[in-house]
C-alpha cells in the first residue's frame, strides 16, 4: 500500500522552455523537449501500465500574453510488446493483455491564461490511426484511438495564485457505452451504442519553493456523467444469467498529491527532477480493488489506490 509515495506522470509537467530565435516583434520561437521514466503509468485516476518511458517534444511560439505548442508525447512500457494472449501472434487476440505503446498528438493555444487544447490518442494495438464515424461503426471495426478537446485556465495569470482548472472531453473515436443494456438470446450483454463524450474535470494547486527547487501539488478530478472514467464498460452476466451493472453515472476519479525536486544544470542547459505521487480513485472503490498484488490483465484500469516514482529531464 505504500506504493502511494508517488505520482502519475503528467503530460504537461514542469518544463524548461527554451526561446531560440525571434521570428518577429514580440513573437519568439520556442520548444519543449524532454522525457520521463516512471515506475507506473497513471492517468486521471487509472492504472495504465507499469514501468514506462515517456518522451515529449513540442514546438511553437511565445509572446507576452500568448503561446502555442504543437507536439507529440509517447509512452512505451516494459511490457508493451505483448499484444497477444499466448506464446505467439497466432493465438487469440486479447486487447487487455499487458499494455500497448501510446502516441499522442497535441496542440495547445494559450491566451492570457486561457488554454484551448486538442489531443489525439493513438494506441499501437492494430487499430487505425483515426477512429472516425458513428460510435457503433467504431466499435464494430474495433478501432481504439480517441480524440479530445480541452479548455483550461491558469489563475496565476490573473490572481497570482498557482491554481488551475481544466475541462477535457472526448469528441471522436472509441468512446461509447451500451444504452439500456440487456441480455440477448445468446446470453450476452447487448444494447444500443451511445457516444459517451467522456469528460474529465480537474482542479489543482501547486506550491513551489524556488530557493529549494521543490514543489508540492495536489489535484482533484471528477467525471460529471457516465464515461470511461465511471467504468462504463463494467457490464457482465453472472452465473445465474443476470445482468451485472457496475457503471456509475458520475465519479470522483482522482485525488492525488505530487512532490517534486528539481535541479538546473549548466547555464539553463536542462533541468533534472525526481518526483513521487500518490493517487486515489473512488469510482467502484472496494477492498478487493483498492490494491491488487498481480500485475497484467487483472490490474489494468482496475486498481484504485496507486502510486509511482519517477525522474525527468527537460531541455
Amino acid at each position: 500500500m505504500l506504493a502511494l509515495v508517488a505520482v502519475f506522470v503528467s503530460v504537461s509537467p514542469l518544463k524548461a522552455q527554451q526561446e531560440v530565435e525571434t521570428s518577429g516583434e514580440g513573437l519568439e520561437f520556442a520548444y519543449d523537449a524532454g522525457a520521463e521514466l516512471v515506475s507506473t503509468y497513471l492517468w486521471r485516476g487509472q492504472y495504465n501500465g507499469g514501468l514506462s518511458f515517456q518522451p515529449d517534444l513540442a514546438v511553437g511560439w511565445d509572446s507576452k500574453h500568448t503561446s502555442f505548442r504543437f507536439g507529440t508525447w509517447w509512452s512505451v512500457g516494459a511490457s508493451d510488446w505483448k499484444f497477444y494472449k499466448g506464446k505467439d501472434k497466432t493465438d487469440d487476440y486479447n486487447p487487455n493483455t499487458y499494455f500497448i505503446p501510446e502516441l499522442d498528438i497535441y496542440a495547445n493555444l494559450n491566451l492570457w491564461g486561457v488554454t484551448l487544447g486538442f489531443t489525439h490518442y493513438y494506441y499501437f494495438g492494430g487499430s487505425n490511426f483515426f477512429s472516425a464515424g458513428s460510435i457503433d461503426k467504431v466499435k464494430e471495426a474495433g478501432h481504439t484511438s480517441q480524440t479530445e478537446v480541452s479548455l483550461g485556465y491558469d489563475f496565476e495569470t490573473l490572481l497570482g495564485v498557482p491554481l488551475y482548472f481544466t475541462w477535457n472531453t472526448m469528441v471522436s473515436g472509441d468512446d461509447g457505452y451500451l444504452k439500456h443494456p440487456f441480455i440477448n438470446e445468446d446470453g450476452e450483454v447487448d444494447g444500443e451504442w451511445k457516444r459517451a463524450y467522456s469528460t474529465y474535470i480537474e482542479v489543482g494547486y501547486t506550491h513551489t519553493w524556488d530557493e529549494l527547487g521543490l514543489s508540492l501539488g495536489g489535484a482533484i478530478g471528477f467525471s460529471p456523467w457516465m464515461s470511461q472514467y465511471t467504468d462504463m464498460d463494467w457490464l457482465d452476466v453472472d452465473d445465474n444469467g443476470n445482468l451485472v451493472n457496475e457503471r456509475y453515472t458520475c465519479a470522483l476519479n482522482n485525488i492525488s498529491l505530487r512532490i517534486e525536486k528539481e535541479w538546473s544544470l549548466g547555464d539553463d542547459l536542462c533541468s533534472i527532477s525526481v518526483f513521487g505521487v500518490g493517487m486515489l480513485n473512488t469510482c467502484n472503490l472496494n477492498k478487493d480493488n483498492a490494491y491488487i498484488n498481480l500485475a497484467g490483465d487483472d490490474k489494468l484500469y482496475v486498481q484504485k489506490v496507486n502510486g509511482a516514482i519517477g525522474m525527468s529531464v527537460w531541455f
